[in-house]
Order: structure tokens, then C-alpha cells, then sequence
């Protein structure tokens, strides 16, 4: 298990932006990729964004391609989610998780972080 922490989530209006941050404490670990996944009342936990460590591979959720970039900190192990142009149907608990090896399940989940966009 890598120890993450998710932050910066917020209540926001429609067309803000907003950006998260997750960091993974302890270590040294060794990880692949990290990403970002959301979680909506009654729905399921869904995928938004991954990017590998080295840089080379970012995936995103069609619904939030060309509105939210993650970048990463490879050394610090840490990953951001900028979101821009907010939509109500964004308003969910977003999660940071951690791949350890290339195609394998993505886990250690942190707490979760809210992010409420509501006029």
C-alpha cells in the first residue's frame, strides 16, 4: 500500500476551475503510473486521468478531455489534476490511486477529496 492524500477540492460555480493535488507519504515506492478516478452519489466509481511516471502515457475519460490535465512530480510522487470549465455533472469525491506495474489494477486509494460545482 503507498499512503496518498488527496487535496483541493472545493465548492465551485460552472466554468471555475480547480486544482487537486495528491502526494503519497513515506516511501521510497515504486510506482508506474498514478491517476485519478471520481465517485458521484449513487454512482459508480468511474476513471477521469492517469499518467505514468515516466511521463510517456496520459489517459483521459472522454467526458473531461480538453477541460482537465494531470500532470505529475516524479520525484516528490506526487500528481495534480488541473480543472477548468467545471460542469455540475463533475461534482463528485475524486480519488487519487497509484499503478505499481503497467497494466496491473490501480489501488491505494486515498481518502478522497469533494468537488461540488453547483450555480
Amino acid at each position: 500500500q503507498v499512503p496518498l492524500v488527496e487535496s483541493g477540492g472545493g465548492l465551485v460555480r460552472p466554468g471555475d476551475s480547480l486544482r487537486l493535488s495528491c502526494t503519497a507519504s513515506g516511501g521510497p515506492f515504486s510506482v508506474y503510473a498514478m491517476g485519478w478516478f471520481r465517485q458521484a452519489p449513487g454512482r459508480e466509481r468511474e476513471f477521469v486521468a492517469a499518467k505514468t511516471m515516466s511521463g510517456s502515457t496520459t489517459k483521459y475519460a472522454d467526458s473531461v478531455k480538453d477541460r482537465f490535465t494531470i500532470s505529475r512530480a516524479r520525484a516528490k510522487l506526487e500528481v495534480y489534476l488541473q480543472m477548468n470549465s467545471l460542469k455540475p455533472e463533475d461534482t463528485a469525491v475524486y480519488y487519487c490511486a497509484v499503478q505499481k506495474i503497467a497494466h496491473g489494477d490501480f489501488g491505494s486509494w486515498g481518502q478522497g477529496t469533494q468537488v461540488t460545482v453547483e450555480s
